[in-house]
Protein backbone atom coordinates (compact mmCIF):
# COMPACT_ATOMS: atom_id res chain seq x y z
CA UNK A 1 0.00 0.00 0.00
CA UNK A 2 2.83 2.36 0.86
CA UNK A 3 4.56 1.50 -2.41
CA UNK A 4 1.41 2.22 -4.45
CA UNK A 5 0.84 5.46 -2.50
CA UNK A 6 4.33 6.72 -3.36
CA UNK A 7 4.01 5.52 -6.96
CA UNK A 8 0.73 7.41 -7.34
CA UNK A 9 2.29 10.56 -5.89
CA UNK A 10 5.17 10.24 -8.37
CA UNK A 11 2.89 9.83 -11.38
CA UNK A 12 0.48 12.61 -10.36
CA UNK A 13 3.32 14.94 -9.41
CA UNK A 14 5.04 14.53 -12.77
CA UNK A 15 1.78 15.05 -14.65
CA UNK A 16 0.85 18.14 -12.63
CA UNK A 17 4.30 19.61 -13.37
CA UNK A 18 3.77 19.62 -17.15
CA UNK A 19 1.95 22.96 -17.27
CA UNK A 20 4.21 24.70 -14.72
CA UNK A 21 7.26 23.49 -16.65
CA UNK A 22 6.06 25.70 -19.51
CA UNK A 23 6.22 28.63 -17.07
CA UNK A 24 9.32 27.92 -15.03
CA UNK A 25 11.62 26.70 -17.78
CA UNK A 26 11.17 29.78 -19.92
CA UNK A 27 11.50 32.37 -17.14
CA UNK A 28 15.31 32.77 -17.62
CA UNK A 29 14.70 33.40 -21.33
CA UNK A 30 12.25 36.30 -20.93
CA UNK A 31 14.86 39.06 -21.42
CA UNK A 32 16.35 37.13 -24.38
CA UNK A 33 12.91 36.73 -25.97
CA UNK A 34 12.33 40.46 -25.64
CA UNK A 35 15.62 41.22 -27.39
CA UNK A 36 15.16 38.62 -30.14
CA UNK A 37 11.56 39.55 -30.95
CA UNK A 38 12.03 43.31 -30.37
CA UNK A 39 9.42 43.46 -27.59
CA UNK A 40 9.40 45.50 -24.40
CA UNK A 41 9.13 44.06 -20.88
CA UNK A 42 5.35 44.55 -20.61
CA UNK A 43 4.70 42.78 -23.95
CA UNK A 44 6.94 39.85 -23.03
CA UNK A 45 5.14 39.55 -19.68
CA UNK A 46 1.87 39.44 -21.64
CA UNK A 47 2.94 36.02 -22.96
CA UNK A 48 2.93 34.85 -19.34
CA UNK A 49 -0.41 36.51 -18.50
CA UNK A 50 -2.10 35.00 -21.57
CA UNK A 51 -0.82 31.54 -20.63
CA UNK A 52 -2.23 31.92 -17.12
CA UNK A 53 -5.64 33.03 -18.42
CA UNK A 54 -6.03 30.18 -20.92
CA UNK A 55 -4.62 27.73 -18.36
CA UNK A 56 -7.27 28.96 -15.91
CA UNK A 57 -10.25 28.97 -18.26
CA UNK A 58 -9.44 25.53 -19.65
CA UNK A 59 -9.89 23.99 -16.22
CA UNK A 60 -13.59 24.87 -16.27
CA UNK A 61 -13.83 22.47 -19.22
CA UNK A 62 -11.45 19.72 -18.15
CA UNK A 63 -12.79 19.26 -14.62
CA UNK A 64 -16.41 18.60 -15.60
CA UNK A 65 -15.25 16.63 -18.66
CA UNK A 66 -13.28 14.34 -16.36
CA UNK A 67 -16.46 13.79 -14.30
CA UNK A 68 -18.38 12.91 -17.49
CA UNK A 69 -15.81 10.90 -19.48
CA UNK A 70 -13.37 9.68 -16.84
CA UNK A 71 -10.02 11.12 -15.83
CA UNK A 72 -7.81 9.75 -18.63
CA UNK A 73 -9.56 10.82 -21.87
CA UNK A 74 -9.43 14.59 -21.08
CA UNK A 75 -5.78 14.15 -20.03
CA UNK A 76 -4.92 12.78 -23.47
CA UNK A 77 -6.70 15.65 -25.22
CA UNK A 78 -5.22 18.38 -23.05
CA UNK A 79 -1.61 17.19 -23.14
CA UNK A 80 -1.77 16.72 -26.93
CA UNK A 81 -2.97 20.34 -27.28
CA UNK A 82 -0.14 21.43 -24.98
CA UNK A 83 2.41 19.73 -27.25
CA UNK A 84 0.95 21.45 -30.32
CA UNK A 85 1.14 24.83 -28.60
CA UNK A 86 4.75 24.21 -27.59
CA UNK A 87 5.75 23.51 -31.19
CA UNK A 88 4.01 26.72 -32.30
CA UNK A 89 5.89 28.75 -29.67
CA UNK A 90 9.23 27.28 -30.76
CA UNK A 91 8.58 28.33 -34.36
CA UNK A 92 7.11 31.78 -33.56
CA UNK A 93 8.68 34.51 -35.75
CA UNK A 94 7.34 37.44 -33.70
CA UNK A 95 5.95 38.25 -30.25
CA UNK A 96 2.32 38.23 -31.44
CA UNK A 97 2.60 34.68 -32.74
CA UNK A 98 4.38 33.60 -29.56
CA UNK A 99 1.57 35.04 -27.43
CA UNK A 100 -1.07 33.29 -29.58
CA UNK A 101 0.59 29.88 -29.22
CA UNK A 102 1.15 30.47 -25.50
CA UNK A 103 -2.64 30.73 -25.32
CA UNK A 104 -2.95 27.35 -27.07
CA UNK A 105 -0.29 25.88 -24.79
CA UNK A 106 -2.16 27.08 -21.71
CA UNK A 107 -5.43 25.59 -22.97
CA UNK A 108 -3.77 22.19 -23.00
CA UNK A 109 -1.66 22.62 -19.87
CA UNK A 110 -4.69 23.05 -17.62
CA UNK A 111 -5.77 19.42 -18.03
CA UNK A 112 -3.16 17.64 -15.87
CA UNK A 113 -3.29 20.42 -13.27
CA UNK A 114 -7.00 20.06 -12.52
CA UNK A 115 -7.43 16.32 -13.12
CA UNK A 116 -4.60 15.23 -10.81
CA UNK A 117 -6.33 17.03 -7.90
CA UNK A 118 -9.57 15.24 -8.77
CA UNK A 119 -7.73 11.90 -8.74
CA UNK A 120 -6.42 12.67 -5.24
CA UNK A 121 -10.00 13.34 -4.08
CA UNK A 122 -11.25 10.17 -5.82
CA UNK A 123 -8.95 8.10 -3.61
CA UNK A 124 -8.47 9.98 -0.30
CA UNK A 125 -9.88 12.68 2.01
CA UNK A 126 -8.72 14.59 5.08
CA UNK A 127 -5.24 13.96 6.45
CA UNK A 128 -4.50 11.18 3.95
CA UNK A 129 -5.39 13.51 1.08
CA UNK A 130 -3.14 16.17 2.61
CA UNK A 131 -0.29 13.64 2.84
CA UNK A 132 -0.75 12.61 -0.79
CA UNK A 133 -1.03 16.26 -1.88
CA UNK A 134 2.20 17.13 -0.07
CA UNK A 135 4.00 14.16 -1.66
CA UNK A 136 2.59 15.21 -5.02
CA UNK A 137 4.02 18.69 -4.41
CA UNK A 138 7.40 17.15 -3.57
CA UNK A 139 7.48 15.53 -7.02
CA UNK A 140 5.92 18.63 -8.56
CA UNK A 141 8.88 20.59 -7.14
CA UNK A 142 11.02 19.27 -9.99
CA UNK A 143 9.47 22.11 -12.00
CA UNK A 144 10.22 25.26 -9.94
CA UNK A 145 13.57 23.88 -8.71
CA UNK A 146 15.05 22.28 -11.82
CA UNK A 147 13.13 23.92 -14.69
CA UNK A 148 14.67 27.42 -14.40
CA UNK A 149 18.14 25.88 -14.11
CA UNK A 150 17.52 23.63 -17.10
CA UNK A 151 16.03 26.57 -18.99
CA UNK A 152 19.09 28.72 -18.33
CA UNK A 153 21.41 26.01 -19.71
CA UNK A 154 19.19 25.50 -22.75
CA UNK A 155 18.96 29.23 -23.50
CA UNK A 156 22.72 29.68 -23.25
CA UNK A 157 23.44 26.58 -25.35
CA UNK A 158 20.72 26.63 -28.02
CA UNK A 159 18.63 29.80 -27.72
CA UNK A 160 15.13 30.43 -26.41
CA UNK A 161 13.17 28.35 -29.03
CA UNK A 162 14.89 25.23 -27.69
CA UNK A 163 13.06 25.76 -24.38
CA UNK A 164 9.71 25.21 -26.10
CA UNK A 165 10.97 22.17 -28.01
CA UNK A 166 12.00 20.74 -24.64
CA UNK A 167 8.63 21.29 -22.96
CA UNK A 168 6.97 19.75 -26.02
CA UNK A 169 9.00 16.59 -25.47
CA UNK A 170 8.00 16.66 -21.79
CA UNK A 171 4.37 16.75 -22.90
CA UNK A 172 4.91 13.67 -25.07
CA UNK A 173 6.44 11.86 -22.09
CA UNK A 174 3.36 12.89 -20.08
CA UNK A 175 1.13 11.15 -22.64
CA UNK A 176 3.17 8.01 -22.00
CA UNK A 177 2.60 8.31 -18.24
CA UNK A 178 -1.17 8.61 -18.73
CA UNK A 179 -1.20 5.58 -21.03
CA UNK A 180 0.97 3.21 -19.01
CA UNK A 181 1.21 4.43 -15.39
CA UNK A 182 -2.17 5.93 -14.45
CA UNK A 183 -5.28 3.91 -13.73
CA UNK A 184 -8.77 5.28 -14.29
CA UNK A 185 -10.20 6.44 -10.93
CA UNK A 186 -13.62 7.52 -12.26
CA UNK A 187 -15.30 4.27 -13.41
CA UNK A 188 -18.27 4.42 -15.82
CA UNK A 189 -20.77 3.70 -13.05
CA UNK A 190 -19.80 6.93 -11.27
CA UNK A 191 -20.12 9.03 -14.45
CA UNK A 192 -23.87 8.45 -14.69
CA UNK A 193 -25.76 11.71 -14.45
CA UNK A 194 -22.73 13.85 -15.25
CA UNK A 195 -23.41 16.39 -17.97
CA UNK A 196 -23.79 20.11 -18.66
CA UNK A 197 -26.85 20.61 -16.40
CA UNK A 198 -25.20 18.74 -13.51
CA UNK A 199 -21.98 20.70 -14.07
CA UNK A 200 -23.80 24.01 -13.89
CA UNK A 201 -25.59 22.86 -10.73
CA UNK A 202 -22.24 21.83 -9.24
CA UNK A 203 -20.67 25.22 -10.00
CA UNK A 204 -23.68 27.01 -8.52
CA UNK A 205 -23.47 24.85 -5.39
CA UNK A 206 -19.75 25.55 -5.03
CA UNK A 207 -20.10 29.30 -5.58
CA UNK A 208 -22.67 29.44 -2.77
CA UNK A 209 -20.53 27.39 -0.36
CA UNK A 210 -18.68 29.85 1.91
CA UNK A 211 -16.25 27.16 3.08
CA UNK A 212 -15.23 26.22 -0.45
CA UNK A 213 -15.00 29.82 -1.65
CA UNK A 214 -13.13 30.95 1.46
CA UNK A 215 -10.46 28.27 1.25
CA UNK A 216 -10.22 28.63 -2.52
CA UNK A 217 -9.82 32.39 -2.09
CA UNK A 218 -7.00 31.96 0.42
CA UNK A 219 -5.16 29.53 -1.87
CA UNK A 220 -5.78 31.81 -4.86
CA UNK A 221 -4.29 34.86 -3.18
CA UNK A 222 -1.29 32.81 -2.09
CA UNK A 223 -0.81 31.60 -5.66
CA UNK A 224 -1.19 35.19 -6.92
CA UNK A 225 1.62 36.33 -4.62
CA UNK A 226 3.90 33.66 -6.05
CA UNK A 227 2.88 34.65 -9.59
CA UNK A 228 4.04 38.20 -8.91
CA UNK A 229 7.46 36.73 -8.22
CA UNK A 230 7.25 34.51 -11.31
CA UNK A 231 6.49 37.37 -13.68
CA UNK A 232 8.98 39.88 -12.28
CA UNK A 233 11.90 37.93 -10.84
CA UNK A 234 13.84 37.35 -14.07
CA UNK A 235 13.84 41.06 -14.91
CA UNK A 236 14.68 42.06 -11.31
CA UNK A 237 17.45 39.53 -10.74
CA UNK A 238 18.98 39.48 -14.22
CA UNK A 239 18.66 43.12 -15.26
CA UNK A 240 18.73 44.96 -11.90
CA UNK A 241 21.05 42.69 -9.88
CA UNK A 242 23.10 41.54 -12.87
CA UNK A 243 22.72 37.78 -12.43
CA UNK A 244 23.34 35.49 -15.37
CA UNK A 245 20.44 33.23 -16.46
CA UNK A 246 22.20 30.35 -14.71
CA UNK A 247 22.60 32.31 -11.45
CA UNK A 248 18.96 33.35 -11.72
CA UNK A 249 17.99 29.69 -11.99
CA UNK A 250 19.85 28.95 -8.76
CA UNK A 251 18.20 31.89 -6.94
CA UNK A 252 14.76 30.83 -8.15
CA UNK A 253 15.45 27.23 -7.14
CA UNK A 254 16.33 28.35 -3.59
CA UNK A 255 12.92 29.98 -3.14
CA UNK A 256 11.12 27.05 -4.74
CA UNK A 257 13.01 24.60 -2.51
CA UNK A 258 11.85 26.49 0.57
CA UNK A 259 8.23 26.37 -0.62
CA UNK A 260 8.34 22.67 -1.44
CA UNK A 261 10.49 21.63 1.53
CA UNK A 262 8.19 23.18 4.12
CA UNK A 263 5.12 21.78 2.32
CA UNK A 264 6.37 18.30 3.23
CA UNK A 265 5.61 19.08 6.88
CA UNK A 266 1.88 19.47 6.20
CA UNK A 267 0.98 15.81 6.69
CA UNK A 268 2.71 15.59 10.08
CA UNK A 269 1.50 18.99 11.26
CA UNK A 270 -2.13 18.42 10.28
CA UNK A 271 -2.17 15.02 12.02
CA UNK A 272 -0.95 16.69 15.20
CA UNK A 273 -2.71 20.08 15.12
CA UNK A 274 -5.51 19.87 12.55
CA UNK A 275 -5.87 21.64 9.22
CA UNK A 276 -7.48 24.79 10.60
CA UNK A 277 -4.70 25.56 13.10
CA UNK A 278 -1.96 24.92 10.52
CA UNK A 279 -3.61 27.32 8.06
CA UNK A 280 -4.04 29.99 10.74
CA UNK A 281 -0.36 29.99 11.70
CA UNK A 282 0.90 29.64 8.13
CA UNK A 283 -1.00 32.60 6.68
CA UNK A 284 0.13 34.81 9.58
CA UNK A 285 3.78 33.84 9.04
CA UNK A 286 3.43 34.39 5.30
CA UNK A 287 1.99 37.89 5.75
CA UNK A 288 4.54 38.92 8.39
CA UNK A 289 7.52 37.76 6.31
CA UNK A 290 6.38 39.42 3.10
CA UNK A 291 5.42 42.72 4.75
CA UNK A 292 8.78 42.73 6.54
CA UNK A 293 10.53 42.17 3.20
CA UNK A 294 8.76 45.11 1.57
CA UNK A 295 9.46 47.42 4.53
CA UNK A 296 13.14 46.43 4.66
CA UNK A 297 13.54 47.21 0.97
CA UNK A 298 11.77 50.55 1.31
CA UNK A 299 14.08 51.35 4.26
CA UNK A 300 17.17 50.80 2.10
CA UNK A 301 18.05 47.14 2.77
CA UNK A 302 18.22 46.30 -0.93
CA UNK A 303 21.00 43.70 -0.86
CA UNK A 304 20.41 40.58 -2.96
CA UNK A 305 20.99 38.29 0.03
CA UNK A 306 18.30 40.08 2.05
CA UNK A 307 15.85 39.84 -0.83
CA UNK A 308 16.36 36.11 -1.33
CA UNK A 309 16.29 35.33 2.42
CA UNK A 310 12.99 37.14 2.99
CA UNK A 311 11.37 35.45 0.00
CA UNK A 312 12.58 32.03 1.17
CA UNK A 313 10.98 32.55 4.58
CA UNK A 314 7.72 33.88 3.16
CA UNK A 315 7.37 31.22 0.49
CA UNK A 316 8.20 28.58 3.08
CA UNK A 317 5.07 29.55 5.01
CA UNK A 318 3.14 29.62 1.73
CA UNK A 319 4.19 25.98 1.24
CA UNK A 320 1.95 25.15 4.21
CA UNK A 321 -0.95 27.29 2.99
CA UNK A 322 -1.52 25.91 -0.53
CA UNK A 323 -1.89 22.14 0.10
CA UNK A 324 -3.91 22.54 3.31
CA UNK A 325 -6.44 25.02 1.92
CA UNK A 326 -6.78 22.98 -1.29
CA UNK A 327 -7.64 19.86 0.70
CA UNK A 328 -10.06 21.78 2.94
CA UNK A 329 -11.84 23.23 -0.09
CA UNK A 330 -12.35 19.82 -1.74
CA UNK A 331 -13.08 17.74 1.37
CA UNK A 332 -16.86 18.17 1.31
CA UNK A 333 -17.33 17.69 -2.45
CA UNK A 334 -16.13 14.21 -3.36
CA UNK A 335 -19.08 13.52 -5.66
CA UNK A 336 -18.21 16.56 -7.81
CA UNK A 337 -14.44 16.53 -7.27
CA UNK A 338 -13.69 17.25 -10.93
CA UNK A 339 -15.93 20.32 -11.05
CA UNK A 340 -14.69 21.52 -7.65
CA UNK A 341 -11.04 21.10 -8.65
CA UNK A 342 -11.74 22.88 -11.94
CA UNK A 343 -13.41 25.86 -10.32
CA UNK A 344 -10.68 26.11 -7.69
CA UNK A 345 -7.93 25.96 -10.30
CA UNK A 346 -9.68 28.51 -12.50
CA UNK A 347 -10.12 30.99 -9.67
CA UNK A 348 -6.47 30.56 -8.66
CA UNK A 349 -5.10 31.16 -12.14
CA UNK A 350 -7.43 34.05 -12.96
CA UNK A 351 -6.47 35.72 -9.68
CA UNK A 352 -2.80 35.27 -10.57
CA UNK A 353 -3.25 36.65 -14.09
CA UNK A 354 -5.21 39.68 -12.87
CA UNK A 355 -2.63 40.50 -10.21
CA UNK A 356 0.19 40.21 -12.76
CA UNK A 357 -1.69 42.49 -15.17
CA UNK A 358 -2.38 45.09 -12.47
CA UNK A 359 1.19 45.07 -11.21
CA UNK A 360 2.42 45.33 -14.80
CA UNK A 361 0.93 48.82 -14.92
CA UNK A 362 3.40 50.04 -12.27
CA UNK A 363 6.33 47.62 -12.75
CA UNK A 364 9.60 49.27 -13.73
CA UNK A 365 11.88 46.22 -13.64
CA UNK A 366 13.04 46.95 -10.09
CA UNK A 367 12.44 44.93 -6.92
CA UNK A 368 10.33 47.56 -5.14
CA UNK A 369 7.00 47.10 -7.01
CA UNK A 370 7.43 43.33 -6.83
CA UNK A 371 8.00 43.27 -3.06
CA UNK A 372 5.28 45.78 -2.27
CA UNK A 373 2.83 43.87 -4.48
CA UNK A 374 3.66 40.56 -2.79
CA UNK A 375 3.33 42.19 0.65
CA UNK A 376 -0.13 43.60 -0.14
CA UNK A 377 -1.40 40.27 -1.50
CA UNK A 378 0.04 38.42 1.52
CA UNK A 379 -1.90 40.68 3.89
CA UNK A 380 -5.08 40.05 1.88
CA UNK A 381 -4.40 36.30 2.13
CA UNK A 382 -4.15 36.51 5.91
CA UNK A 383 -7.28 38.69 6.16
CA UNK A 384 -9.42 36.33 4.08
CA UNK A 385 -8.19 33.30 6.02
CA UNK A 386 -8.98 35.02 9.32
CA UNK A 387 -12.49 35.93 8.16
CA UNK A 388 -13.20 32.49 6.70
CA UNK A 389 -11.86 30.44 9.61
CA UNK A 390 -13.39 32.71 12.23
CA UNK A 391 -16.78 31.99 10.70
CA UNK A 392 -16.13 28.27 11.11
CA UNK A 393 -14.61 28.29 14.58
CA UNK A 394 -17.58 26.47 16.09
CA UNK A 395 -17.58 23.80 13.37
CA UNK A 396 -15.80 20.46 13.92
CA UNK A 397 -12.13 20.59 12.94
CA UNK A 398 -11.24 19.06 9.61
CA UNK A 399 -9.65 15.68 9.86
Amino acid sequence: MKHSFLRLALVLGLLSAIGPFAIDMYLPSLPAIGRALHADTHTVQLSLTVFFLSFALSQVLYGPASDMFGRKAPLYAGIALFVAGSVGCALAPDIGTLIAFRFVQGLGGGAPNVITRAVVRDLHTGAEATRLMSLLMLVFSVSPILAPLAGSFIVEAAGWPAVFWTVGVIGILGLGLVAFALEETRPPAERHGSGLPSTLRAFWLLLRDPHFMGMTGVASLGVAAFFIYLSNSSFVLIEQYGLTPRQYGLAFAANAASFIGVSQLTGRLTHRHGLRRVVTVAVAGFALAMVAGALLHLAGATQLGTLIAVLMIGFGFLGLVIPTTSVMALDHHGEIAGAASALMGTIQMVAGALVIALLGLVSDGSARPMLVGIGIVAVLTWALAWISLRGEQHAPAAA
